[in-house]
């Protein structure tokens, strides 16, 4: 028995971002965009296509959606905002994960009470009163958020990470328009687009794998293994920047409904601890993840042969690891601080983890 479900409605392509009007149709809206969208130009065009129906914009949001500014910014727009329907988000993960916050009304107005659902001290079994509902305009290709309920808070004077998923934080429409990525560094481009090959290959070594699921993941990795080194050569390419984009919604769908495993659940502490960009800390260690994944499973060996087009485990992992350090990506742990035992505790530690028990080597 398997299930696959995702209600996510996508439309993608050139011009995508010209369907939020109808979208959103006659429900008012928030729009949390990053930082740069307001000299770039993109608030005022939304605000241009949307009009009254826009009744705050927010773009004060950083890296790592952190509770120090998450919680104002949540009781501010609660306060100041009751009644309106739906959160548009423009950005990448970050700015999707804090519009994801920032749907659910707690009884009592404030993110403590929704820090205490997520850290497990209390229940969040049905709908609040007030829901609001999401519409995803990514401006990176790899985070997937646009397509799966998961957002990733945290809170760093306390060293900690929560991991919010309710019924309700699915985005109702991801609208992914490969225009809005053409402005995106060359750091964040190269990072979201190895997180999204690390959600391909994070949702094929997990226990929670499906034929949907499998199919979806291995036709992401393969393009994102060939496409994204075109794009770190040519950023300007309209083309490029869709082909990564819709291989990053593809790795979205597949984890949406796995998870991600072992390689994520590494990753948290190296952010956390280091501030080592997402997208890096949990594809660094993609080969020798894979390794570990190798025997596991026959059917799972015969989907990473055909990622890679190898003939072995040696030739794949061999594979993996040159495109990794062909784009300046070591995979060694002592380039991010980590010596060798050090590793191998974290991998024991990770391996524990609600991430890490995902993986197929950790049965």
């Amino acid at each position: 028995m398997w299930h696959f479900h995702n209600p996510v409605a996508i439309e993608a392509g050139e011009g995508a971002l010209d369907r939020l009007p109808a979208r959103l149709g006659n429900r008012r809206a928030i729009l949390i965009a990053f930082p740069e969208a307001r000299p770039l130009g993109l608030c005022g065009r939304i605000q241009a296509m949307l009009g009254e129906q826009l009744v705050a914009i927010e773009t004060d949001v950083q890296p790592n959606p952190d509770v120090a500014w998450l919680a104002p910014m949540y009781e501010r727009l609660w306060r100041e905002h009751p009644d309106v329907e739906c959160i548009i988000a423009l950005g990448g993960g970050s700015v999707i994960d804090c519009a994801k916050a920032m749907l659910t009304r707690t009884p009592s107005g404030t993110f403590d009470a929704l820090l205490a659902c997520l850290s497990g001290d209390t229940a969040m079994t049905s709908p609040p009163d007030r829901v609001r509902a999401l519409i995803a305009l990514p401006t990176t290709a790899g985070t997937g958020s646009e397509v799966t309920p998961w957002a990733t808070l945290w809170d760093q004077r306390q060293g900690r990470k929560y991991s919010l998923h309710l019924p309700w934080t699915w985005p109702e429409t991801a609208l992914i328009d490969p225009m809005l990525m053409l402005s995106l560094p060359h750091g964040a481009t190269l990072a979201s687009g190895l997180d999204a090959l690390s959600h391909a290959l994070e949702s094929l070594w997990n226990i929670h794998r499906n034929p949907v699921s499998a199919s979806l993941a291995v036709s992401a990795a393969r393009e994102v293994l060939a496409a994204l080194p075109l794009l770190m050569r040519d950023p300007s390419s309209k083309m490029l920047r869709s082909r990564v984009s819709v291989a990053a919604a593809l790795a979205g769908m597949a984890f949406s409904n796995t998870k991600t495993a072992l390689a994520h659940s590494l990753s948290y502490g190296l952010t956390l601890e280091h501030g080592i960009a997402h997208g890096i800390a949990c594809s660094f260690s993609l080969p020798r993840v894979m390794r570990m994944a190798f025997g596991a499973d026959a059917a799972l060996d015969a989907l990473l042969l055909s990622v890679f087009d190898a003939q072995d485990i040696e030739q794949a992992v061999a594979t993996l690891t040159a495109f990794l350090e062909d784009l300046d990506v070591s995979t060694d742990p002592a380039s991010y601080g980590v010596t060798a035992d050090q590793w191998e505790q974290r991998v024991a530690d990770a391996l524990l983890g609600p991430r890490g028990r995902n993986f197929v080597g950790a049965q």
